[in-house]
């Protein structure tokens, strides 16, 4: 169980490059760029600075995306981190990375993009207020499953519609600059313009690496790609470098059309920006963008991450189920169908009124404060309980490049990072203190996570005590 078997992968390389580079662009460009930017402006001085931290998010991203290169390029297997932990680390870590996918990361980044769909959904058909919540539940609940159904039509549904999506959320950010550009207040004079109280360039980088995230969800499909090898690292190099120049593009535009202290201030940026051109319609217009980007988050998060759960029905037979793949259809079909399930139980959790009373009664009997659910309370909720996981085993994968370096030494890497050890270490530098920084956020919400990354623990050594009874009892019927 050293490293995956990948014979046991009834898997087609289905997906081209642009196909990847869709996955990419369509997971990295949610809601972020429309969410995050005006709390990045208030943590820098001026609007050179407003830029230049985009461009240094993008550098550092690149600069991930190069260590996933080099990993995805020698070791080009269904599963991307799975693999590379298992190898570098043993099983046990690579079975913890699923794990926590599983009944964390993954299926709560879906929640939140869920949820982002549904708060702009009720503004967009008007819903009345006292029934915006119950909309909002509604339309994410609807989201994540419909997706879910056109995963389960194969590869062919799943990328054609993240295709279109990312297709439709490029076009809608391009009517952004537009817009922005064509402004004629403030212009060139925003980028000058500076801020009147203290800020903290580190804490815009924790928003603007936040924004960021996702680009490395190409290593785990491939084995899906064609021409492997050239690919996955065109993908995420192509990939990476596309969203940073969107995003710089975007928040210049932002600048142009609103000035510094507009953007700010400004509580719809986007929205605001494009008052300049429709007017009272500008919100409505926002709110589909924002919907459509959401949608395109959803569907590649959920193609990526069943892939991960089926590498890991490969190796363990108690999760075995995981592991089987429709091969009419070439989907992973009990891997799609348990991220669906769970993700809907996680936003019924903290979204219902029945399951944020059992939440609170739960954290209230170990002594831990209440969770307050003004706003968008279950988005929050979901992003403290995914942040420091998803930090912490971006960290293991880039210290992984190391072991792996020493331990195969002779295997054959089609790319290689350049300036070895340099990138790597900054890598891995950006990962610790993103996860500091998520963990300060998280703050009690840490607890129920650690508590699921112990169950993780016990629930491997059950698994390998039954591989281990079932090759037993296989040896014991051999003649």
């Amino acid at each position: 169980m050293d490293s995956p078997d990948p014979r046991g992968e009834p898997i087609r390389p289905q997906l081209g490059l642009w196909d990847t580079v869709s996955i990419i662009i369509g997971i990295v460009i949610g809601a972020g760029i429309y969410e995050t930017v005006p709390l990045v402006f208030k943590n820098v001085p001026n609007g050179w600075s407003a830029v230049g931290v985009w461009v240094v998010g993008g550098l550092l991203s690149l600069i991930g995306a190069l260590c996933y290169a080099e990993l995805a390029s020698a070791y080009p297997r269904s599963g991307g981190d799975y693999v590379y932990l298992t190898r570098a680390f043993g099983p046990w870590m690579g079975f913890l990375f699923g794990w926590a996918q599983l009944v964390v990361i993954r299926t709560g980044n879906i929640g939140m993009m869920g949820y982002v769909f549904g708060d702009y959904a009720v503004k967009l058909f008007g819903i009345p207020k006292e029934w915006q919540r119950e909309g909002s539940l509604a339309c994410a609940l609807g989201a994540v499953t419909l997706l879910s159904v056109l995963n389960l039509l194969g590869v062919t549904f799943g990328k054609r519609t993240q295709n279109l999506l990312t297709l439709a959320k490029v076009l809608g950010l391009g009517g952004i600059l537009v817009a922005g550009f064509l402004a004629p207040e403030p212009g060139v004079s925003a980028l000058t313009a500076n801020a009147p109280v203290q800020v903290s360039i580190g804490l815009a980088m924790v928003f603007v690496l936040y924004t960021f995230g996702g680009w490395n969800d190409a290593a785990l499909v491939a084995a899906e790609q064609r021409n492997r090898r050239r690919n996955i690292t065109l993908s995420l190099i192509l990939g990476t470098c596309a969203i940073t120049l969107i995003y710089v593009m975007v928040n210049a535009a932002y600048l142009f059309g609103l000035g510094f202290e507009g953007v700010r201030t400004s509580d719809a940026v986007a929205a605001d920006v494009l008052k300049h051109f429709q007017g009272d319609n500008a919100s409505r217009i926002m709110s589909l963008l924002v919907m459509i980007s959401a949608l395109g988050a959803i569907n590649g998060m959920v193609f990526t991450g069943s892939r991960v759960y089926a590498a890991l029905g490969n190796e363990y037979r108690l999760f075995a189920f995981l592991g089987r793949w429709n091969p009419r259809l070439g989907s992973p079909f009990w891997s799609i169908v348990t991220q669906c399930l769970l993700t809907v139980g996680l936003i019924l959790a903290v979204g219902s009124t029945f399951g944020r009373e059992q939440i609170n009664v739960g954290l209230s009997k170990v002594g831990m404060e209440k969770v307050q659910w003004e706003g968008h309370g279950g988005f929050d909720t979901l992003l403290k309980c995914t942040a420091p996981s998803f930090w912490l085993f971006f960290l293991l994968t880039g210290l992984s490049l190391f072991v792996l370096r020493e331990r195969d030494p002779d295997i054959e890497r089609p790319f290689k990072v350049p300036f070895y050890p340099l990138l790597p270490l900054i890598f891995c530098d950006t990962c610790a203190y993103m996860l500091y920084s998520a963990t300060a956020y998280a703050k009690e919400l840490v607890l129920p996570v650690l508590v699921l990354l112990h169950i993780g623990v016990v629930v491997y050594w059950f698994s390998r005590r039954e591989s281990r009874l079932q090759g037993s009892s296989n040896n014991r019927a051999l003649p």
